[in-house]
C-alpha cells in the first residue's frame, strides 16, 4: 500500500505548490491572520494524525488550569454538526468529534469549543475565558497564536518527508519556522544523549525554537468503558485474551506496550477517527464470544471509547468486559522543568485582565 502511494506523488506536488503559495500569501500579508489580545497556545503538526497532540493539550491543560480559566478550541473532526458549538460533558462524539469530547469528560471545569472558523470561535470563547488551548491549528494561519507548539513522532523522523497524497506531509517541513517550541513525541525511554543530538540536529531548529523530548505513560489501570469497574494491568497475564479495539492513526505504541502483558492480542484495527458502525460492533461481540480463552477483555483507547458509549452500542455491548487504556505525555525530569516554566512564563506574561 505504502509503495502504491509513490503513484500518486504527480498529485502531492500539485499540493505543495498549492501549500507553498498559500503560506507564502500569509507571510507576504495577502492573507489575513487575525491576532488577539487573549493568550493563544497552538499544538500541532506537520504530518496527518497520530503525533499527540490531544495529550499533549491535556498535558498542558494539567499546568494551567488551576490558575486559569481555561478552553480549548478545535474544529471538531468528523463531527455531523456545523459552526460553534459548545461541548457537554454527556454529548455524542458524532456532534462533536471524539477528541473534544474526550477532553471535556477529562476536564468537567475547562470549556471545550468546536467552530471550523477558529476566528469566530475565539471571538466567541474570549467572552467568557482568559486562555485559549488550539487543537490540530498549525496549518489554520487565519489565527496567529501567541505561542506555538510542533509535534514530530519519533517513530517517523526518518521516512521520507512527503506531501499528501503520496506522503502525510500537509506543508513543507521548512513551515517549523513558525514554531516556537519543538517536541520528539513518543520517544523511547532510555535513548542515548548522543542520538538526542542527532534528532536536534536533522530537525535544524531556529535559533527562536527550542527542542523537548517526551514519552508516552500508560496509566497502570483500566478504566471500564460502561461502568466505575477498574482493571490493574498488572493483572493481565501472558494467558489473557485480549480483543484489542482501535480506530486511530497510529496504533504499534499500544500494541507494543499491551504485549507486555498478553501475548494473546486479536486486533479490530480500524482508519483514525472511524465511526464505528453496527456491524463493527457486532462483529466485535461475536469475535469476543469465540475467543476459547477463559480470561479475557476487550481493551480500546480513551478516544475510541467515546465514540462507543451510543445508546445504540452500549445494547449492542452489554455485559462485555470492555475497559479504555489512558494515556499521559511524560518528559524526563530536567526538561519537564523547562518545558513548564516556558508554558507557564508565557501565560503570566500575556494574561488578559479581565
Amino acid at each position: 500500500m505504502h509503495k502504491l502511494r509513490y503513484l500518486l506523488f504527480p498529485f502531492s506536488l500539485l499540493y505543495g505548490a498549492v501549500i507553498f503559495i498559500r503560506n507564502k500569501f500569509y507571510d507576504w500579508g495577502f492573507f489575513k491572520s487575525t491576532s488577539f489580545q487573549i493568550p493563544i497556545i497552538s499544538v500541532g503538526n506537520l504530518e496527518v494524525g497520530g503525533s499527540g497532540k490531544t495529550p499533549m493539550v491535556e498535558y498542558i491543560l494539567h499546568l494551567l488550569q488551576k490558575d486559569y480559566k481555561t478552553a480549548t478550541l478545535s474544529r471538531g473532526y468528523g463531527r455531523k454538526t456545523k459552526g460553534f458549538r459548545w461541548v457537554k460533558p454527556d454529548d455524542e462524539a458524532l456532534n462533536t468529534g471524539d477528541e473534544p469530547l474526550q477532553i471535556k469528560q477529562n476536564f468537567l471545569e475547562v470549556g471545550v469549543a468546536v467552530c471550523e472558523n477558529r476566528v469566530a470561535g475565539i471571538n466567541e470563547i474570549q467572552k467568557e475565558y482568559q486562555l485559549i488551548l488550539m487543537d490540530d491549528a498549525y496549518q489554520h494561519r487565519a489565527v496567529k497564536p501567541g505561542l506555538s507548539i510542533l509535534l514530530f513522532d519519533y517513530h517517523q523522523l526518518q521516512k521520507p518527508k512527503l506531501f499528501l497524497p503520496a506522503g502525510n506531509y500537509r506543508e513543507p517541513f521548512s513551515g517549523r519556522n513558525r514554531a516556537d517550541i519543538l517536541i520528539i513525541t513518543k520517544t523511547p525511554n532510555g535513548i542515548l544523549s548522543a542520538e538526542r543530538q542527532n534528532i536536534k540536529d536533522s530537525l535544524k531548529p531556529f535559533l527562536h525554537q527550542k527542542v523537548f523530548f517526551s514519552g508516552i505513560s500508560y496509566h497502570p489501570q483500566l478504566q471500564a468503558v460502561f461502568s466505575d469497574a477498574t482493571l490493574e494491568v498488572s493483572n493481565i497475564s501472558k494467558q489473557t485474551g485480549v480483543l484489542l479495539l482501535t480506530g486511530i492513526a497510529k496504533t504499534q505504541p499500544l500494541v507494543s506496550a499491551l504485549a507486555q502483558y498478553s501475548s494473546l492480542i486479536f486486533h479490530h484495527a480500524y482508519p483514525d477517527h472511524h465511526q464505528f458502525s453496527q456491524k463493527n460492533m457486532l462483529k466485535l461481540v461475536s469475535d469476543f464470544k469465540q475467543m476459547p480463552q477463559r480470561d479475557k477483555i476487550i481493551v480500546t483507547t480513551q478516544k475510541d471509547a467515546v465514540r462507543l458509549r451510543s445508546a445504540e452500542f452500549q445494547k449492542i455491548l452489554a455485559g462485555l468486559p470492555i475497559f479504555e487504556w489512558k494515556i499521559t505525555v511524560s518528559f524526563d525530569e530536567n526538561e519537564k522543568t523547562e518545558f513548564d516554566h516556558l508554558i507557564t512564563k508565557y501565560a503570566q506574561s500575556h494574561q488578559r485582565i479581565n
